[in-house]
């Protein structure tokens, strides 16, 4: 081989190895502990080594004929894997590593210039626009959002007069998407409303609140999972990120302090002429060393995001997460769906898409309920008994489904005996409240649960 080709090849191969360990991680759950640590370090390890390898050798990889989108690429590969850890552990500097790649190719320009009829490039870039757009979201970075649709509206359009027998209709979708959410989220409608993530500057230290201490008195519990579930009709949302789930996520996070960048020296370009990125976007580095989270504060808790799950899924998150919490740890659970309040008997069940199966496991389950909680059907100092459980529920299905999609207040009750904080934002909030204070009357076991109910 010759010496002008051992470098382009090397690179290809570190490329196809990284894409490689990428993909086996790509599909992970991002809940759980340890859903593939081993995997993500690998990865990052891979990436790291492709990135290093391509800032030494750019002059002799622009004469072999790398081109620019392709370093964007590489870049926002490794953007998705800091926003992915972001998901998995909630640390706040993975979500700003994130966004200061992406600000780099957008900085850059590494996809633009690149040919008009590479509608493969094009489709990278769209995507690139989209997950730009969810990481500045939730960094609250409004100006930037603004900057990005208007370039995602402009590349659209673009796409749309240039490759006419390619349909957009899903990338028209995503912008409608955008400006409905950002035109009804206060944060952008009202530029000096107040941050939902709990700030230093603005708030006191959360232990010198009183009625914070009170509840210290017997146990402290440190809040470390949190379930974030959506599943409405037509609801505002962007990607699989629901309105309400998005402020949900900022409640429960504290706002990074520090300098969010690090100042970087200049790189050159491959003509050899210098220039300054020691800007928010200047050498992209992997060991990002700027002070952004205050130690005296307690850690992210981690946060699962569920988009329309199936009833099964939702109950398979829950009790995989309430296995891993630690001890002495509560999780928060905060469920937004839809309700229909009334009876149901029988035949609804049946009429409904159930089946004698479904009849079968509900009676099943009410004879269980019954022996675990070892008490009568009667009212309890006036609080619903276990015959109210299957009353009322959250739907999280399809029109027409059936019982297979109820979520019941009963189907709480296992993960009681883990100190649990519930929020049900339903019209159907009641029966969950009333529920599981029935449990705590009957069962000591379920002393543990507190519910809110709300319907906003």
């Amino acid at each position: 081989m010759a010496e002008e080709d051992v470098v382009p090849e090397t690179f290809r191969v570190l490329v196809e190895s990284a894409d490689r360990k990428f993909a086996r991680v790509r599909d992970l759950p991002s809940y759980g502990r340890a859903q593939g640590q081993h995997y993500f370090q690998k990865v990052f390890k891979a990436y790291m080594r492709l990135w290093k390898y391509q800032q030494e050798h750019r002059p002799e990889l622009v004469k072999a004929g790398l081109n620019r989108w392709e370093i964007g690429e590489i870049a926002g590969r490794i953007g998705q894997l800091y926003f992915g850890q972001y998901m998995r552990t909630s640390e706040a500097r993975f979500l700003v590593e994130a966004y200061i790649f992406y600000e780099a190719i957008l900085k850059r320009r590494y996809f633009e210039g690149c040919g008009v009829k590479d509608l493969r490039v094009r489709f990278k870039e769209l995507r690139f626009y989209a997950r730009f757009l969810l990481v500045s979201l939730i960094l609250n970075r409004t100006e930037m959002v603004k900057v990005v649709v208007e370039k995602l509206r402009a590349l659209i359009d673009d796409c749309k007069a240039n490759f006419r027998e390619t349909n957009f209709k899903e990338w028209k979708l995503v912008e409608q998407e955008i400006l409905r959410f950002i035109n009804i989220d206060t944060t952008f409608t009202i530029p000096s409303s107040r941050p939902f993530r709990y700030c230093a500057m603005l708030n006191c230290h959360p232990n010198s609140v009183p009625y914070v201490a009170r509840f210290h008195a017997k146990k402290v519990l440190k809040f470390r999972d949190a379930i974030l579930m959506s599943y409405h009709r037509n609801e505002v949302k962007f990607a699989e990120l629901t309105l309400d789930v998005y402020r949900m996520l900022q409640c429960l996070e504290w706002e990074p302090s520090g300098s969010f960048y690090q100042k970087h020296p200049a790189e050159p370009k491959e003509n050899g002429v210098a220039v300054d990125y020691s800007g928010a976007s200047g050498l992209i580095d992997m060991n990002l060393a700027a002070d952004m989270t205050d130690p005296a504060l307690p850690p992210n808790p981690r946060k699962a995001i569920l988009y329309r799950p199936s009833l099964t899924h939702l109950i398979a998150v829950m009790a995989t997460i309430c296995e891993e919490l630690p001890p002495e740890s509560i999780m928060l659970v905060y469920l937004s769906a839809s309700g229909k309040p009334g009876q149901i008997n029988t035949s609804h069940v049946e009429t409904s898409g159930g089946s004698r199966r479904t009849r079968k496991s509900m009676v099943t389950s009410h004879s269980s309920l019954e022996q675990n909680c070892s008490a009568t059907e009667s009212h309890i100092n006036g609080v619903k008994g276990p015959s109210d459980y299957y009353n009322d529920y959250l739907w999280l299905g399809p029109k027409g489904n059936g019982g297979s999609s109820n979520l019941y207040p009963g189907d709480i009750i296992p993960f009681t005996r883990r100190p649990l904080f519930l929020i049900i934002n339903s019209d159907s909030s009641h029966a969950f409240k009333a529920g599981l204070t029935w449990c705590r009357k009957g069962r000591e076991s379920c002393s543990s649960a507190f519910t809110i109910e709300t319907n906003f």
